[in-house]
């Protein structure tokens, strides 16, 4: 069987020839066997790089308009309707303007106005552009035409009398014509639309991917994985596992022994593990002290580094107004002594740092000598006090990339330029060079991934810790309630971007509760605050239990017990809705008539229900009622203590500028707790599970029953709320 493949979204000036053509043989020749293949791409995979690809039975691939209009007509010829018996003479005629329709690819009407003029004195006594019958070259040239957005517009003004003749009459005569046309475009929108559906695109033709692809996440263990950090994590991931069938290195970036901690490096691996990460190797830059050292002196002897005790702020002021160091024209010699005095973490060698060599005024502002190296005598949690210098992030990376074989960084945009600074050790230092991506770093509003401002709430007391539920960490979000399956989906649909946008939470929770409802046991509680007492009058005195589908929809849940009682806890709130004989709905039991309503007689809450009686009327219609409520009996169980906690953002503006103090937008209260009651089934509820309790919305246990103490569970957002 033979095959046309049709890039959908190349010009279609270039393809609906084609298309036309092979769909012509389809329709006319019974043996012909034609499958029409849309590909959602400008250009085919194959190393043509066309738009355009005609796949024979047997033989080699034809590949271009052009070329496969050409080999469609010759070898279809008979396929013209009446043709005529001067069949040869014909032909020639055929091939001439079939040669003629690449003068309406170009989408610059100056270029196609000409040939479409010599088209309208053409047609001027025609109805076909060759003898009496349509041809192929009708098909391929109203095909070219109407892929053109700029003819096909100079046609639909009508400007051109004989060519908006004849091109209206072939459509009309052919109406399998319009439906080919229609086929390409449905078949673009579909992949555009499926593509929306799946999430943002992966197709940024990483170069030199036939070579083999190792990517790397290099995480400082300095705290711990936030939802940044995740995605950083899932795209290097994805293009090394997923895409091409790679290597992903897992880097710790230890070479601040003043932040990191063997507690963080060892909760960056769990978290990963939680993400479904698993990186081929795991490595450390304090593996590599010894060679990046040697790299420092190496790059001080060739005169491309130099040894500088500009005081911090000083250095910083003269980088900022382009002023070279004092320092910057020392001898190498010096430079070398300056080295050794840092390496040994004297108290001279403390005074000083390495800078590299690059410029003192370039425009971009990282490229302005930078240091590379920093003394430091805190002891390295890997390596004691073996080391007293370490090299920094942006001295470091470049070098390990290389050594490791890494052959695509992937990078946030923050570090675009310093993308130049990468570059600029690679070529001095003659190392193998490493292709980088950069892509946008996830934001969200009203939330702060920066570690340091983090740390303060942490330090300050302000959160529980950095599991804390309110936190953008990976462990804050999952003690939240947030399912690994929803958080891999959700940052997998942002893909690697370039766009800095600044995100909504809504969609992130909104995902979540897809993952979450189809397995959360359905519970009840009631609030406790003024939670009413009401006399069900029609119920079995004694009170009794039956078994109930813990999910509605979900059989394999199992089943829990569900107590019914002549007398029964409702929520304030539901209790003052109610009329007078009004008819209600009691979840899972069934209507009952509101007979009478108590209040209290403290004249400073007269509006508070204070007793209820119902009459119990199994009968009635669920469907007909307003008001379905929720219900628990207070006799026949064990009812279970629990506080029902809600949090809000941290933070009250959606983004910080960096010229604004964070300290200075802190919400006021972002912990919300509510004391309540639920079934008996909440006992045998453990940490970590997640369940409804109806028409309250989606908990996650946080700490399970024990008597004497009540279960805590954190509500989740569902997309809802915001928070």
């Amino acid at each position: 069987m033979a095959t046309l493949h049709i890039a959908s979204k190349a010009n279609q000036a270039t393809s609906i020839p084609a298309l036309l053509v092979a769909t012509l043989a389809n329709n006319k020749d019974p043996n012909a066997s034609i499958t029409i293949d849309f590909q959602d791409a400008e250009t085919l995979q194959s190393g043509s790089k066309e738009s355009v690809e005609f796949v024979p039975k047997s033989g080699d691939s034809i590949h271009g308009s052009e070329n496969v209009v050409s080999y469609l007509a010759k070898m279809y010829s008979r396929l013209a309707i009446d043709p005529s018996p001067a069949q040869k003479e014909r032909e020639s005629h055929i091939t001439e303007w079939l040669g003629r329709t690449t003068s309406l690819y170009s989408t610059d009407f100056k270029s196609v106005e000409a040939p479409m003029q010599e088209l309208d004195a053409h047609l001027t006594l025609r109805s076909y552009l060759v003898g009496y019958t349509v041809t192929m070259a009708d098909f391929s040239t109203w095909g070219a035409i109407r892929g053109n957005r700029v003819a096909y517009a100079a046609i639909k003004k009508g400007s051109m009398v004989n060519l908006c003749r004849w091109f209206r009459f072939i459509e009309e005569t052919n109406p399998w014509v319009p439906d080919a046309v229609q086929s390409l475009n449905q078949a673009a929108h579909e992949k555009k639309a499926a593509k929306s559906k799946e999430g943002a695109s992966y197709d940024i033709a990483l170069p030199d991917t036939d070579k083999g692809v190792v990517t790397r996440f290099p995480p400082e263990p300095s705290g711990y994985l936030h939802i940044g950090h995740a995605k950083a994590a899932l795209l290097n991931d994805y293009f090394a596992h997923e895409a091409y069938k790679g290597t992903l290195i897992c880097r710790f970036d230890d070479t601040n022994p003043s932040k990191e901690k063997e507690e963080f490096q060892d909760a960056i691996v769990q978290d990963l593990a939680l993400m479904g990460i698993v990186p081929d190797r795991t490595s450390y830059s304090s593996d590599y002290f010894q060679e990046m050292y040697d790299y420092c002196l190496h790059i001080i002897k060739i005169g491309k580094a130099y040894a500088d005790d500009t005081e911090q702020m000083t250095m910083r002021d003269e980088r900022m107004n382009g002023i070279a160091s004092k320092r910057r024209d020392e001898s190498v010699e010096l430079n070398l002594a300056r080295l050794e005095e840092m390496k040994k973490g004297t108290e001279e060698g403390v005074k000083w740092c390495i800078r590299a060599k690059m410029s003192v005024d370039n425009p971009n502002k990282a490229m302005r000598d930078p240091v590379i190296y920093r003394c430091n005598p805190t002891p390295h949690h890997r390596t004691a006090s073996t080391w007293k210098i370490y090299p920094t992030y942006d001295f470091c990376v470049p070098i390990l990339d290389s050594l490791e074989g890494v052959t695509h960084a992937l990078r946030t945009i923050e570090y675009r330029d310093r993308n130049p600074q990468y570059d600029w050790f690679q070529e001095v230092l003659a190392l193998r060079k490493v292709h980088i991506w950069d892509f946008a770093r996830m934001n969200f509003v009203r939330t702060l991934l920066s570690k340091r401002k983090l740390t303060k709430f942490v330090d300050q007391g302000l959160v529980m810790g950095w599991d804390d539920p309110r936190f953008p960490t990976i462990r804050g979000i999952r003690r939240r309630g947030m399912t690994i399956g929803a958080l891999r989906e959700y940052i997998l649909k942002q893909g690697p971007s370039r766009n800095i946008v600044n995100l909504d939470w809504t969609l992130f929770w909104a995902t979540n509760k897809k993952y979450i409802d189809p397995i959360a046991p359905r519970h009840t509680a009631i609030a406790q605050s003024h939670a009413v007492t009401a006399t069900i009058k029609g119920a079995r005195t004694a009170a009794y239990t039956e078994d109930k589908p813990k999910h509605g929809k979900n059989p394999d849940l199992g089943t829990k017990k569900v107590a019914y009682a002549p007398t029964i806890l409702i929520e304030q709130e539901d209790a003052q809705s109610f009329a007078q004989d009004e008819e209600i709905t009691l979840m899972n039991w069934g209507n009952a008539i509101v007979r009478k309503i108590s209040h209290s007689i403290n004249p400073l809450s007269l509006s508070t229900v204070t007793g209820l009686e119902l009459d119990l009327n199994l009968t009635g219609d669920v469907k007909t009622t307003s008001k379905k409520v929720t219900w628990l009996a207070t006799e026949g169980q064990e009812l279970i203590p629990v506080e029902m906690v809600d949090f809000d953002f941290l933070i009250t503006k959606d983004k910080i500028e960096e010229d604004e103090n964070f300290e200075d937008f802190l919400t006021p209260q972002t912990e919300f707790r509510t004391t309540g009651w639920a079934d008996c089934n909440v006992a045998n509820l453990q940490m970590g599970d997640v369940i409804q309790f109806e028409r309250k919305g989606y908990f996650r246990v946080d700490k399970a029953f024990q008597h004497g103490e009540p279960a805590v569970l954190f509500a989740i957002p569902t997309g809802k709320g915001g928070r």
